[in-house]
C-alpha cells in the first residue's frame, strides 16, 4: 500500500515515524513550507520534512495545497492511501478522491468531541478526566468525517499540553499502525459522528496567556498546565511580565478571602500564594521577564516578595 503522509509539527513527525519503523510504503510527504523561527530568523524545516529527509522521502512544500501545480505533482505518486496529521491545510473534495482508499486523519481527541486545531489543550483547560486519538475517514469539513478507530487516554492531575501531547502522539501512532491494515483490507464500518455532541476547540491565542485573577484558582491552574508550553501563562509583577510555569492551588471560599484577587496572601520557602476569585493559587516556578524559568525558592532571592503586593495589571 503506497502512502502518502501531510502532517507538520513534532505530533505528525511521531506518527510518521511510527509508519517508517512499521515497514509502511510512505512515498511522498506534504509538509508547511519552512518558516523563521527563534532569535536568527533563520527559516527552518518543520518537523515532518526533517523526519521525511532522516529516512530519504521526497518532501512537498505547498504554501496552499489546493492550488494547481501542487494538485497535480501529488497526482503523479499515484498513491493507495493519504495519512493525514496535523497538516495545518484544508483539503479539497478533488484531493480527497484522489487516493484509491481515501484519505484519513489521526486526530488528538475522542470525535465528534474537540474538534479543531486545540483538542489537545483544551481538554486540559476544560477538565476533563480523559481524551484520546480518533482515525477518522477524511470529508471537506473540519473533523467532521467518519470515525473508523478511536482509543482513550488518562489525563492525570499533573499533565501539561506538553505531556498530554507525548502521550496522545504515542497512542495516535500505535492505533494507527493497528487500523492501517484494517483499512487496507475493507474490514472496518465507518460511524458516523454525532453532531449534537460536537464542539470545537479553535487556534491557541497568546493573549489566552494573560492571568485573570478574578477565576477560580483551579481554573488558572488548570490554565497554566494546559497552555505549557505554548502559548504559556504570565501575569505582571513589579512592572514587567512574570512566566508561570507551574502552581498549586489551595481552596478557599470568596468570603474567607481577605485581599482583592491578584494580591499575595503569603509567601513560603516554596510558593507564593496569591488571593484568586476563589481560593490561592501557589505559584512553583516561575519565570521573570529577560530571565531563565526557575523554582519560586531562587526566584525569592533575587525578587523579595511581601504580603500585600499585587500581581497583574492596575
Amino acid at each position: 500500500m503506497k502512502i502518502v503522509f501531510m502532517g507538520t509539527p513534532e505530533f505528525a513527525a511521531g506518527i510518521l515515524e511510527a509508519i517508517q519503523k512499521a515497514g509502511h510504503e510512505v512515498v511522498c510527504v506534504v509538509t508547511q513550507p519552512d518558516r523563521a523561527k527563534g532569535r536568527s530568523g533563520k527559516p527552518q524545516p518543520p518537523p515532518v520534512k526533517q523526519c521525511a529527509l532522516a529516512h530519504g522521502i521526497a518532501a512537498l512544500q505547498p504554501v496552499r495545497i489546493k492550488e494547481e501545480q501542487a494538485v497535480r505533482e501529488l497526482a503523479t505518486y499515484q498513491a493507495d492511501l493519504y495519512v493525514v496529521a496535523a497538516f495545518g491545510q484544508i483539503l479539497s473534495a478533488e484531493i480527497l478522491r484522489m487516493p484509491r482508499l481515501g484519505c484519513v486523519n489521526v486526530h488528538a481527541s475522542l470525535l465528534p468531541k474537540y474538534r479543531g486545531a486545540s483538542p489537545i489543550q483544551r481538554a486540559i483547560l476544560d477538565g476533563e478526566k480523559k481524551t484520546g486519538v480518533t482515525i477518522m475517514q477524511m470529508d471537506e469539513g473540519l473533523d467532521t468525517g467518519d470515525i473508523l478507530t478511536q482509543r482513550e487516554v488518562e489525563i492525570l492531575p499533573e499533565d501539561t499540553g506538553d505531556s498530554l501531547h507525548d502521550k496522545l502522539m504515542e497512542a495516535g501512532a500505535a492505533l494507527l499502525i493497528e487500523t492501517l491494515p484494517l483499512i487496507e483490507q475493507g474490514a472496518l464500518t465507518p460511524v458516523k459522528q454525532k453532531e449534537e455532541e460536537a464542539s470545537y476547540a479553535g487556534m491557541l491565542r497568546k493573549s489566552m496567556g494573560k492571568i485573570d485573577w478574578e477565576r477560580d484558582a483551579e481554573e488558572l491552574e488548570r490554565r497554566i498546565r494546559g497552555l505549557n508550553s505554548w502559548p504559556g501563562c504570565y501575569t505582571v509583577f513589579r512592572g514587567k511580565n512574570l512566566r508561570i510555569w507551574e502552581a498549586g492551588i489551595r481552596r478557599a471560599d470568596t468570603q474567607d478571602r481577605k485581599a482583592e484577587p491578584g494580591v499575595v496572601a503569603g509567601v513560603t520557602r516554596e510558593t507564593i500564594e496569591v488571593w484568586t476569585g476563589r481560593g490561592l493559587l501557589l505559584l512553583k516556578t516561575v519565570q521573570p521577564e529577560g530571565k531563565k524559568r526557575m523554582p519560586v525558592r531562587d526566584f525569592l532571592l533575587g525578587y523579595p516578595v511581601t504580603c500585600g503586593e499585587r500581581l497583574g495589571e492596575g
